[in-house]
């Protein structure tokens, strides 16, 4: 999965060069984002003024901020659609590196439990998640690099929270103390879900292959092993429903009650006026920045939990690799980051029984879905 693409000649120029131009265009992006959060903060209190009965405040000046954030966010979007254009064909060539290296062992990883699906479906969808969940983590980085010094000089005026009192550096205390708890806690309820989702992936692939060889082989994809495949996917899937529903309520409780965080530790400084309208809107904007960096895991959780279960049905075709080389094969496999294949043996330990009685021809179609499930 990895080295197919990284440590591959062939692939070097594109995957090395092209975190390069993904990590530029990301940076930009964020700069973008401090420039914007500033635009803020001086527009509102150019209308703070604008309002005030003393205030004077010209059209021109009005026009002209309009016209500053227009040349900002024109920059932005030429920047993001051509970063997403060229991330686009960045991930593709990654899962060309794997679909090219998969098929040169085919007859090797052909005795996989849901082999085709793995090299047309899983591959795809690994390198669209990494990218996805690691272009959100590089621009998690980036944006707390940027905005993190920026909270820390504008909450150097906050000293005050509700129902604690004095605390220096008050907001930049609680966007942390928030984050944290929130990931951890999150992290802890949701724990389950990545080997849910495997589990769930695998009864699809049972149930899909079924009725795939049922197309040729009028002995398969009889009504009552389909009934009792079909159940177990139903089954699986109201499992993983319920639990991402108790997911879901802290998430989403958490997420909501976030947005006023910063409002209720301002309250102090606000409700004795030492605040401009333009210093809170920066504060609050560098607030939910940072707290969004800290929110990684919290923000990324379902993707993070597909990519987990794919990781695992692709680590499968390695372990087929690896009893098929023999040593050579389990030592390359461990230098390669694949820990769970154990030195000095060429038994391969699965963590599952095939589903679909697929893996060879003398797999008794007929056995009940009861005699093949889970260990």
């Amino acid at each position: 999965m990895w080295r197919e693409f990284y440590c591959s000649s062939e692939w070097l120029l594109w995957s090395w060069l092209g975190i390069l131009v993904i990590s530029a265009g990301s940076w930009y992006q964020v700069h973008l984002d401090v420039r914007v959060n500033t635009w803020f903060g001086d527009f509102y209190d150019l209308l703070q003024k604008a309002l005030s009965k003393e205030g004077d405040v010209s059209r021109e000046e009005v026009y002209g901020f309009i016209f500053t954030f227009s040349r900002i966010a024109g920059i932005y979007i030429v920047v993001a659609v051509l970063l997403a254009f060229f991330t686009k064909h960045w991930t593709f060539r990654w899962r060309q590196a794997m679909n090219d290296y998969y098929m040169k062992h085919w007859q090797v990883l052909r005795r996989t439990e849901g082999a085709s699906q793995r090299v047309q479906e899983d591959t795809s969808r690994f390198a669209i998640m990494v990218e996805g969940i690691g272009a959100s983590m590089l621009q998690s980085v980036l944006t707390l690099v940027a905005f993190l010094p920026i909270l820390l000089e504008l909450s150097a005026q906050i000293h005050e929270l509700p129902l604690i009192g004095e605390v220096s550096n008050a907001m930049v205390k609680a966007t942390i103390v928030w984050a944290l708890l929130g990931t951890v806690g999150l992290a802890l309820i949701g724990i389950r879900l990545p080997g849910l989702e495997f589990q769930n992936q695998l009864v699809e692939a049972a149930f899909r292959k079924e009725l795939v060889y049922g197309e040729d082989d009028q002995q398969r994809a009889e009504p009552d092993v389909v009934t009792d495949l079909f159940q177990a996917v139903r089954d699986s899937y109201f499992r993983l429903y319920f639990n991402f529903m108790y997911f879901d309520v802290a998430k989403y409780s958490y997420l909501q009650f976030g947005v006023v965080l910063p409002y209720i530790i301002l309250v102090p400084c606000i409700s004795k006026g030492g605040i401009t309208l333009g210093s809170l809107q920066r504060l609050v904007g560098a607030f939910n920045n940072v707290e969004r960096s800290f929110q990684f895991l919290v923000r990324n959780w379902g993707q993070i939990v597909d990519l987990l279960s794919v990781y695992k049905r692709l680590r499968q075709f390695s372990k087929s690799l690896a009893e098929e080389r023999g040593d050579w094969g389990l030592r390359l496999s461990a230098l390669c980051g694949y820990d769970d294949v154990e030195t000095g043996s060429t038994e391969s330990k699965p963590d599952y029984v095939e589903l679909d009685n697929m893996t060879d021809g003398s797999a008794d179609s007929s056995k009940s879905f009861g005699d093949r499930c889970y260990r």
